[in-house]
């Protein structure tokens, strides 16, 4: 094995490291392979822990091989040359004059339990970034058949990353990460607004209904005007005053709903169009909430473990956090979806407000209704 570097033969040691913790790797290698009994004195990393292959095959090959006799390692490179052939067969680059070179770079071989802390913290962050990733991609699969249940088993998975990581490290009082704005998302609403006009005319026809979908909050809805509206028509239920366009209307103008340039006609014809039942609409509205809440959690998330100036268990604080977001639309999506009595619903009446609709305008809004 030769015993001078040469850096340009292979290229590995040239490259510039992308992160810091690509030293910390290269002096954790060094010391082991200087010293292969201090093995020991690692824990809490595995292959998969490096952020490169050939650190990766190069940390296998030293955690599986048998040690060498100290005196023996000392005189001669078996053991090295041992190590290259195995990890060869994983990183084809490798070449002796990197191993070399990792040998030289490390500072304090008896340091090494330090610096496998390091790669331990940064494996840790790249774990929750990627957990964060997949839950923000199976919010947007538009293919899946019971989106809810893959989500929220996606957010299981995050959280129990987030457990994993809080068992490993130690917690300090006080400390919170950094908090990153996350990227703006940027929703299509079109066809959330659409329901939730239904949404809300189904329940101005049908007020009796209200009760029975009490886990919706306003701000599950979309728009202002419709969270507004929403809190309109559950206070005048709650209070078992008359429900109709028009005292809906009146209790918006109270609310200061309509100081925002709604007039007053475009909110009677939005309410003067009933179809489904205030059921449907409100799942729908919740699922999208639900939705919702899990990308924005996993945007947060993502923005946490992106900054590598947080510590592992900063990020264990913020992901908890974020996560608890989730939880409380989780337990009113299970309210919601539990088996309910059936219910006698009244007629709904036939209120106009506006021009009439076409009949296949309300063909169409029945057949959403009933998908």
């Amino acid at each position: 094995m030769p015993h001078t570097p040469e850096p340009d033969e292979d290229g590995l040691d040239a490259i510039a490291p992308p992160q810091p913790v690509f030293h910390a790797e290269q002096a954790l290698l060094g010391a082991l392979l200087l010293d292969p009994h201090r093995l020991d004195d690692v824990s809490g990393i595995a292959a998969d822990s490096f952020s490169t292959a050939a650190h990766a095959a190069l940390y296998a090959a030293i955690s599986t091989l048998p040690r060498p006799d100290p005196a023996e390692h000392a005189k001669n490179t078996k053991w090295l040359d041992g190590v290259l052939a195995t990890a060869l067969e994983q990183a084809r680059g490798l070449t002796a004059t990197y191993l070399h070179t990792l040998v030289q770079v490390c500072p304090w071989p008896r340091h090494a339990p330090a610096y496998a802390r390091m790669v331990e913290a940064e494996h840790a962050r790249r774990r929750l970034l990627t957990a964060a990733e997949r839950l923000i991609h199976t919010v947007h699969d538009a293919g899946l058949p019971h989106p809810v249940r893959t989500v929220l088993a996606e957010a299981d998975a995050l959280a129990a990353v987030v457990d994993d990581i809080a068992a490993r490290f130690h917690p300090r009082s006080g400390v919170l990460p950094r908090a990153p704005a996350p990227p703006p998302a940027t929703p299509d609403h079109t066809e959330a607004v659409e329901e939730e006009q239904l949404l809300l005319a189904t329940a101005t026809a049908r007020p009796d209904d209200i009760d029975a979908v009490r886990w919706l909050v306003p701000y599950d809805l979309t728009l202002p005007l419709h969270t507004g509206l929403w809190q309109c028509l559950t206070t005048l239920a709650r209070r078992n005053e008359p429900v109709d366009p028009v005292t809906v209307l009146w209790e918006a103008q109270q609310r200061g709903l309509l100081d925002d340039g709604y007039e007053p006609g475009t909110v009677l014809r939005l309410l003067a169009e009933p179809a489904g039942s205030v059921g449907h609409w409100a799942a729908r509205a919740l699922q999208r909430s639900l939705l919702a809440a899990a990308e924005h959690t996993g945007r947060r998330i993502e923005a946490y473990a992106g900054d590598p100036a947080n510590t592992p268990f900063q990020l264990v604080v913020g992901a908890r956090r974020a996560l608890a977001d989730i939880s409380a639309v989780r337990t009113r999506w299970q309210h919601a979806t539990r088996a309910a009595p059936t219910q006698q619903r009244r007629p709904a009446p036939a209120i106009r407000a506006g021009p009439p609709t076409t009949t296949a305008a309300h063909a169409a809004r029945s057949t959403r209704a009933t998908r």
